[in-house]
């Protein structure tokens, strides 16, 4: 950031926070803190940014600072409590919330203590405290709609989430509510109807976001985890529409639906998804996908017997490394060449020896393991989605280390990368680089979304950290 002449140091806080430039606005307040350690204008405004870009940790401790050098001041113990919330330190916040003593703020009090049972999963008590507020307050409708649904009472759920509606106008988290208790009695359509409205709303209120566009030759860029986006439902909007298009396409197939469910850690949509269709889950998912997603839901909930399923996951796969690892050794009388891949459990696979193993029944990720190990496979037509998945990430993490100068290659490793791609080149025009995109509006160009395409894109990577282009 360009210096600031004295005395435009306050229009320009004020300015960055006004565009929503609030990492920039830290950066300034955290220098002027350091200058004056009390100043009430810093802290405050720190905490502001701070918990505009979700960074709830900081902004508590910027409005505890507050609380001790402005006892006085009610709000500061407010969003003390809130920061604290909104950070999941349950405990803390809970007995935060008990210093505010203002009768103004008791309703506030209440409900930040119902929002904090309710997140401990203490609902009899956060019922118990709702029912203390009044009966027309929209944050009872609204709250009381959460246990209802909480307690699996969906149509009663979503008439206090409408009525809400009706009181508050338009909120996005409140439609996308309705939608889900839509979704939860079965209505694909309706839940579709209130997703496209929060989708459309996003677009059209939060252009920087940029949801839905993208002009040639600019690169895509992160908006960050910040407030706005958050505020904005469209990330839960996005996942439910995927999911209800499914259900309306064909809802007898759980796997389609879980996979882009589980990518964006909508877990407890996977979970139902699952359920519901237990009678098909043994059909349509294999042994080791059913074993990983049945892991990765339970660590949700039970991280330690998650890990212990994980654990056997593990000692499975390496066991089969193992075998075929053995397998390759053994195939083949062929020379050892200087440079081997060494996997996690110390197996070493010499990458001149897999030409006669029977190595494709083996999973994506250790098969890209070894094609790229062997750089110069001559069983390139058997080459899938899934193993070009892992093995270009796998060439990425290569050509990262090699342009930070943490690895250096001989040039003939390097011509045996290049011509690895080539024949990936060549052998995968008809091979898609991806199946689903769940979350596309507009799905990608043909042409692009091939081995071949991905294949030249990493090949010229190659040719820029090495330097052969210039």
């Amino acid at each position: 950031m360009t210096a600031i002449k004295d005395g435009e140091h306050t229009a320009t806080i004020y300015g960055l926070i006004r565009d929503c430039q609030y990492v920039e606005a830290i950066q300034l307040l955290n220098g002027q803190l350091q200058k004056h350690t009390k100043s009430r204008a810093a802290l405050s405004l720190l905490g502001f940014c701070y918990y505009h870009i979700q960074d709830f940790s900081s902004a508590a401790e910027c409005y505890e600072q507050l609380t001790q050098l402005h006892p006085e001041v009610e709000e500061y113990k407010l969003y003390y409590a809130q920061s604290l919330y909104k950070a999941g330190a349950y405990p803390e916040a809970t007995k935060a919330s008990f210093v505010l003593d203002n009768p103004s703020s008791q309703s506030k009090m209440v409900k930040l203590q119902a929002c904090i049972k309710y997140c401990e999963e203490d609902y009899s008590a956060a019922k118990s405290l709702l029912e203390q507020l009044p009966k027309e307050d929209p944050d009872y409708v609204y709250n009381m709609g959460c246990l209802l649904y909480q307690d699996g009472k969906y149509e009663e759920a979503c008439k206090k989430f409408i009525t809400a509606t009706q009181l508050l106008g338009f909120v996005p988290a409140l439609s996308y509510n309705i939608a889900l208790t839509h979704y939860s009695m079965k209505n694909y359509n309706q839940a579709l109807k209130c997703v496209t409205e929060i989708i459309e709303r996003g677009i059209r209120e939060h252009p920087e976001l940029d949801v839905g566009l993208k002009t040639e030759g600019i690169d895509d860029h992160s908006v960050g985890n910040s407030l706005v986006l958050h505020q904005s439902a469209l990330i839960e909007a996005f996942n439910l529409k995927a999911a209800s298009k499914y259900q309306l396409k064909n809802g007898n197939h759980p796997s389609p639906e879980v996979i882009p469910l589980k990518r964006h850690e909508y877990f407890d949509m996977a979970a139902d998804v699952l359920a519901e269709n237990a009678h098909l889950t043994y059909k349509f998912l294999s042994p080791y996908q059913y074993e990983f997603l049945d892991a990765l839901l339970t660590s949700q909930v039970a991280p330690e017997e998650a890990f212990r399923k994980f654990e056997e996951m593990n000692g499975k796969l390496t066991e089969q490394l193992r075998k075929q690892a053995k397998q390759v050794v053994g195939c083949s009388s062929a020379q050892f060449k200087s440079s081997t891949l060494a996997t996690a459990d110390g197996v070493n696979v010499s990458p001149g020896l897999c030409r006669r193993a029977n190595i494709l029944n083996v999973c994506a990720v250790v098969l890209a393991n070894l094609c790229v190990s062997y750089i110069m496979m001559s069983q390139n037509e058997e080459l899938g989605t899934d193993t070009w998945f892992y093995a270009k990430r796998c060439f990425l993490s290569l050509l990262e280390n090699m342009a930070k100068h943490m690895v250096m290659l001989r040039d003939a490793v390097v011509q045996e990368c290049i011509q690895f791609l080539e024949q990936c080149e060549a052998y995968g025009k008809e091979v898609p680089a991806i199946i689903e995109e769940p979350l596309e509006e507009t799905p990608l160009h043909i042409g692009r979304n091939t081995v071949t395409f991905e294949a030249r894109l990493l090949k010229a990577l190659f040719y820029e950290v090495i330097g052969w282009n210039k």
